[in-house]
């Protein structure tokens, strides 16, 4: 039997699956790993914790299919993370990642730079968010002239774990996208912008398109991992762009919904798009010629652990007690509470913001409560305004002219697990929503599947969506409906009713 694996470097840990030539899951294994904070809005890791973590789940993939063959290996990852390597190809200083917020000052001096934000558009089509991986470098320069200094290479997370088993330094298109420093209709560097904001394009690694071969497995790293010599491995991408092709979207009508640790929300492009408000990200694909409009929230899912690890020690324990997940738990508590969790918003701003409101200070809050809230209003509440948050982006989306008679919402990431949460989507939106096989995976099998054309196994990605099939479907109530389209427009007027606070 033949296989083809996908590795995706998350932020709370890395997933790694094997696929078969149809598009079924053979094996799946997660190792988690530590985030740090040294100061608040920081956020950092260390790449060494990456590789550890996918050297263990490579040798328990391994280990487990032994009689098949590794055809290729594809990649996904937390986009925008800054990875400093020196000459000698080591890691200088901990990566700072995408949901980091000390730039927002270096941003503000690179859109100046360019001669401000409609000079920028016009060149890379984005605003520089402050998640974005330009700003960090930038910031490096400013207050680590020393770490600056040493500096040969930047690359992101995914391309990090690449590198360990080729020894092979290079980007994708779809992650390059997210750097803040490339031009996504040219689908190469800025080099002018990166000169005008004062760094070196050096710094910047060869491009290539996801599909691409991006080198091969080592012997030293064969024997740290179990995957053979010479196994190819392809160029991947950012998991916000990746995880579209693990949803089917290049099929048209389709919007993905993705509750990971962020929110994405996002449509395929079969050509390239203008951005005229930069509201969007409008990144390059992983289908060459591809492009994809992404909007994204900067704690979805995360919002939903933040409320477990903070208020849910009664559900944490009992689901010991009881061996059941926490989740389902406090699932069960807001399926008592009826739609609009009576009267009770919860805005998301946990880390922030970057859409549909693009605001760094951002702060998260409950709104609306009274004496008749309990456990189970708080937790529907979170679910509900995520779901607020990705319909505010989705209509970003719809506004631009992105998407074209979306008839139904495809879901994916660990929060798509929960059915109270589709049901909530499908209400919120007033479209059916559809989980898929291997949504639950998230960016590891739109990896997977990227390796498979790598590899031969599939001329292009259109070829895998046949394999993509339906496991489930929410369709919206109409009762629930009207309470969420009052609770959404309340929902929308509290960010600028508070943002004087932020500050």
């Amino acid at each position: 039997m033949n296989c083809i694996l996908g590795i995706d470097v998350g932020t709370s840990g890395c997933k790694i699956i094997a696929v078969d030539g149809h598009c079924r899951i053979l094996k799946s294994v997660t190792e988690e790993y530590s985030c740090y904070s040294p100061e608040a809005g920081w956020s950092e890791q260390e790449p060494g914790d990456w590789w550890d973590g996918v050297c263990r789940g490579l040798k328990k993939i391994t280990a487990a299919l032994k009689d098949t063959k590794i055809l290729a290996v594809g990649f996904s990852g937390q986009m925008h993370g800054m990875v400093a390597l020196d000459k000698n190809n080591r890691v200088i200083r901990r990566a700072i990642l995408w949901n980091d917020q000390r730039t927002e000052k270096q941003c503000a001096e690179i859109t100046a730079a360019a001669g401000g934000d409609a000079s920028l558009l016009a060149v890379t089509n984005n605003r520089m968010l402050t998640g974005y991986t330009g700003g960090k470098i930038l910031w490096m320069k400013e207050n680590e002239p020393e770490n600056y200094a040493k500096t040969k290479t930047v690359i992101n997370p995914k391309d990090y774990i690449r590198f360990k088993l080729s020894g092979s330094i290079c980007t994708d298109v779809s992650d390059a996208s997210g750097t803040g420093f490339f031009n996504v209709e040219k689908r190469e560097w800025a080099v002018g912008l990166i000169k005008k904001a004062g760094l070196d394009p050096a710094m910047f690694p060869r491009v290539i398109e996801s599909t691409e071969a991006a080198g091969h497995v080592t012997k030293e790293a064969a024997a740290l991992t179990g995957i053979p010599e010479g196994t190819v491995l392809s160029g991947g991408g950012g998991d916000a762009v990746i995880s579209m092709a693990g949803l089917g979207l290049i099929k048209p009508g389709r919007v993905g919904i993705t509750l990971g640790t962020s929110g994405v929300a996002a449509v395929n492009l079969p050509s390239f798009a203008a951005n005229p408000n930069g509201m969007l990200q409008v990144f390059c694909g992983n289908e060459p010629g591809t492009y994809s409009a992404i909007g994204v929230t900067l704690a979805a899912a995360g919002s939903y652990q933040w409320f477990k690890n903070a208020l849910g020690d009664y559900e944490t324990e009992k689901a010991k007690a009881e061996n059941k997940n926490v989740f389902s738990i406090l699932d069960s508590e807001a399926e008592k509470v009826p739609a609009g969790s009576e009267g009770l918003i919860f805005l998301p701003y946990l880390t922030g913001e970057r859409a549909p409101v693009n605001d760094p200070n951002a702060k998260g809050a409950f709104l609306g409560i009274t004496s008749r809230h309990g456990k189970g209003h708080f937790a529907r509440a979170v679910m509900e305004g995520v779901a607020f948050s990705l319909k505010q982006v989705y209509g970003v989306i719809a506004e631009a002219g992105k998407c074209d008679g979306s008839n139904e919402i495809v879901i994916a990431g660990g929060g798509a697990k929960s059915k109270v949460w589709q049901q909530i989507f499908a209400d919120t939106f007033n479209l059916p929503v559809r989980t898929v096989y291997g949504s639950s995976e998230g960016g590891s099998f739109g990896a997977a599947l990227v390796a498979g054309v790598t590899a031969g196994l599939f001329e292009n990605l259109s070829q895998t969506v046949p394999f993509i099939e339906s496991s489930g479907s929410s369709m919206p109530n109409a009762e629930n409906t009207g309470v969420y389209d009052l609770q959404y427009q309340k929902y929308v007027k509290f960010y600028d009713a508070l943002k004087w606070s932020y500050r």
